[in-house]
């Protein structure tokens, strides 16, 4: 995980900032307002992926967590026991569709989301343990 560190670090510098923390992501902001509309296709998946480097490590000095892969094997920051992110998703989204999806507005909900999230709820419909069955008699003709 050291190459995302190093990723956010070389982000990092070119903001400007001097901290990863919510006034960087802020400047974050803005960058991606200025350049959503001369990003070329060809450059877009780079630099989603280094601004999501930036991003995801501003939340884990802020709140804590950890780069880890999940269980579907997409990277993120695992967030306490229930609580997964993917900072570079939520680049995405601002590249896409501008303020309404503001990375800033995502990195100000993980403190909810933390306090919010529960553990995967156990399906029900499956009684466990099984009951005892009853012994059958064998069907005589």
């Amino acid at each position: 995980m050291e190459e995302l560190r190093a990723a956010a670090e070389a982000v990092r510098q070119q903001l400007r900032v001097p901290a990863f923390d919510e006034a960087a992501v802020r400047v974050l902001t803005d960058f991606i307002e200025q350049q959503r509309e001369a990003l070329g296709a060809a450059d877009r998946d780079n630099v989603i992926n280094a601004l999501g480097c930036f991003l995801g490590e501003c939340i884990i000095q802020s709140f804590g967590g950890s780069w880890q892969h999940n269980t579907a094997g997409l990277m993120g920051i695992q967030l306490g026991t229930h609580t997964f992110v993917r900072p570079s998703e939520h680049v995405d989204r601002q590249l896409t569709h501008g303020l309404t999806e503001s990375v800033v507005g995502f990195y100000q909900s993980v403190p909810e989301r933390l306090s919010s999230a529960q553990p995967a709820r156990r399906l029900t419909w499956i009684p466990l343990p099984l009951p005892a069955t009853t012994a059958r008699r064998p069907l005589t003709r």
